[in-house]
């Protein structure tokens, strides 16, 4: 498998991450349950499987590489890196039922915009640089 077979995959599991983080916190919210200590952690892990997306698209654009329109690739998945984090500040760390909403909205905020990349081929195929 090569890496751009691995960097597809762990961007499809992405979406899914992000699609079931949407509904855990919907759920939390629904329910009036403040955030666990379980899900923060797999807000840090969404954040740490999007910079692991993002480094693989870095090593593969060092090997010239190249997606259809890198740099705005590069822009959006700098965006899935640091939202979930930055909402966790913006909140400071609030963990009821408005901020489970929050990250449920952004959650599936972020599932769309990832499927929206692959649909628009910013993720791949990656090719060599034809310049």
């Amino acid at each position: 498998m090569g890496l751009n077979d691995l960097h597809a995959i762990l961007f499809n599991m992405h979406i899914l991450y992000s699609l079931i983080l949407g509904i855990w916190a919907a759920l939390m919210a629904a329910r009036s349950q403040s955030i666990s200590g379980n899900f923060w952690g797999a807000v840090a892990t969404s954040a740490i499987l999007a910079g692991v997306v993002t480094l693989l698209g870095i090593i593969m654009t060092l090997q010239g590489l190249r997606v259809a329109r890198t740099v705005v690739y590069f822009i959006y998945m700098s965006w899935l890196v640091i939202i979930m984090p930055g909402l966790y500040t913006m909140l400071r760390g609030r963990d009821d039922r408005s901020a489970a909403v929050a990250f449920s909205i952004l959650s599936f905020f972020n599932a769309a915009t990832s499927a929206s990349m692959f649909q628009r081929g910013l993720v791949s195929p990656w090719l060599p640089d034809a310049g």
